[in-house]
């Protein structure tokens, strides 16, 4: 069974022969007792082309020390040396419980070992005045041997200050106003690997990754539409500034949140289900929003995947979302209101939708479909389908995207307040919902190029979308309730809380409905608009 802790850590580079300074004068630390020497031996593993490497992710088999057997680290904070270390038992091949945690980097290719780390640790613990432990410091001295490839080995020296669980990080800043008076500065290096595969990769790759290298195949006679592409491409790629490199890092960085949260939604981590497909539907948006940088044929099929890939992500969260707000309402009520097993069934009803809404997300985590769609973004993103504005000024494409998203947003506004309360009015307050999400995206992705004016648009279209949410909201969860009451009058129960939470829901939307016109005129002003250039 797989363990997991959270690793808090910093390395520092010194010489073979350099010792470290007495720490048992730093501020809250009583004593440094030495604990020796641990001989450890870990062997890397990774694809071929390093893919968990190039996510800083770290898979490995080590042997010696206290806490031998497969280690998995996933970053949580590179610049904070902050990484979650999922560990499993010692084994011959890579635990099952592993490789699906990397599933998402990995994809179809096979983990094979990539560098072997012979390590010498010398340890010492800096113990508070009670005798518990604060922080584990140690030297290590490396051997790094390349098993695939590469220039054979390397060694090295260098010192780690982990944290004892549950520790101050403030303890780490302490330590390292020691050791800089000491001389001894922070390493470069995120990681042990990391160092190894640089330093060992093989010369005609260094060579290589020196050389620029052209975005534009050459050759093969282009057709029209494929000239205006590589002309594109080659002008966005003479410096940053580009409308097109903007939306592509925004692009990137929503692909990249995608991977890099799957394994949290695999272990079930808090709001990780949310923060994936809040991604999604970020990527699917701006390829909506920036029709005219992108060409729709090549991202439209690709934004339909996105869609699926949301909405399965959304049976989960809309679960979770709609279970707290009932939960919130029952836990309000005075006990007299609560009348019969309210609290229980709704623990059932939950348990039993979100159990399978749980086995449902993996599935589709492990299926073919989501990894043809991260092949598929990967290869969009490598190739871009760049359109001629990619290659104008950002202030003058970006406002453009964004306010066409407003005019949207405003028609379906001013569609949904003539309507007279009821069903097509909460059909109508939805699509509203939908289309400033979207403008607020568009406000978001535009904040690194236009800066303040993007940034205040975007608050605006945010305040419009948490009206309406709230007031979607409140249309689920009367859904609900109707089908809760419904379950416990034909089991004999009083119907009577699940009423009175019903009235409770029916005066909320109503209230957001009130509170639309004053939310959406602040953020229909036109200065918020002039702002941006429209």
């Amino acid at each position: 069974m797989a363990e997991t802790k959270r690793e808090i850590e910093r390395k520092y580079d010194i010489g073979p022969d350099a010792t470290l300074p007495d720490l048992s004068g730093v501020a809250g630390v009583a004593d440094a007792v030495d604990r020796g020497v641990v001989e450890l031996d870990a062997v890397y593993w990774d694809t071929t082309d390093q893919r968990l490497a190039a996510g800083s992710v770290t898979l490995r088999r080590r042997t010696g020390g206290a806490d031998e057997g497969w280690h998995l680290k996933l970053p949580v904070s590179l610049a904070e040396g902050v990484r979650d270390e999922i560990q499993a038992p010692l084994s011959d091949t890579v635990p099952r419980e592993l490789t699906g945690l990397v599933h998402s980097r990995v994809r179809g290719a096979e983990l094979v070992p990539v560098v072997r780390l012979l390590t010498a640790r010398t340890r010492c613990h800096l113990l508070d005045a009670s005798g518990a432990l604060l922080a584990e410091v140690s030297v290590d001295r490396v051997i790094a041997e390349r098993l695939a490839g590469g220039v054979g080995t390397v060694d090295w020296t260098e010192a780690e200050v982990e944290l004892a669980d549950g520790g101050d990080p403030a303890l780490l800043d302490k330590v390292e106003k020691k050791l800089k008076k000491a001389g001894v500065r922070r390493s470069a290096a995120t990681s042990k690997l990391a160092r190894a595969l640089a330093e060992t990769e093989p010369r005609e790759h260094t060579a290589a990754k020196a050389r620029p290298e052209t975005s534009v195949r050459r050759g093969k006679k282009a057709g029209k539409g494929e000239a205006v592409a590589a002309e594109v491409h080659e002008t966005v790629g003479e410096g940053p500034g580009r409308t097109g490199d903007h939306v592509l890092a925004y692009l990137r960085a929503q692909r990249d949140a995608i991977v890099s949260l799957d394994p949290a939604v695999r272990r079930e981590l808090p709001d990780s289900v949310h923060q994936m497909r809040v991604a999604t539907r970020r990527l699917r948006s701006a390829f909506k929003s920036y029709r005219k940088i992108l060409d729709r044929t090549a991202t439209d099929p690709v934004g339909d995947e996105l869609k699926w890939l949301a909405g399965e992500l959304g049976v989960a969260r809309d679960q979770e979302v709609l279970n707290e707000r009932l939960a919130a309402r029952v836990g309000a009520l005075p006990r007299t209101l609560v009348l019969g097993p309210v609290r229980g069934r709704l623990r059932i009803w939950d348990v039993a939708r979100r159990t399978g809404a749980r086995h449902r997300t993996v599935t589709v985590l492990e299926s073919k479909r989501y990894l043809a769609l991260l092949d598929t973004l990967d290869a969009l993103l490598a190739a871009p389908p760049l359109r001629p504005a990619a290659a104008t000024a950002p202030k003058k494409a970006l406002p453009k995207a964004a306010l066409k998203d407003y005019a949207r947003l405003a028609t379906r506004i001013e569609h949904a307040l003539e309507l007279p309360p009821g069903h097509e009015r909460d059909l109508a307050l939805h699509a509203a919902r939908k289309a400033a999400k979207r403008a607020r995206y568009a406000g978001e992705s535009a904040v690194p190029a236009l800066g303040k004016p993007a940034q205040r648009f975007a608050k605006r279209m945010k305040a419009v979308q948490s009206v309406l949410g709230d007031h979607q909201d409140s249309v689920v969860a009367r859904e609900a309730l109707r089908a809760l009451a419904i379950q416990a009058h034909l089991a004999g129960e009083s119907a009577f809380t699940w009423g009175l939470l019903y009235g409770q829901e029916e005066a909320a939307g109503a209230d957001r409905e009130r509170e639309l016109p004053e939310t959406w005129a602040a953020a229909a002003r036109k200065k918020v608009r002039a702002a941006l250039g429209g």
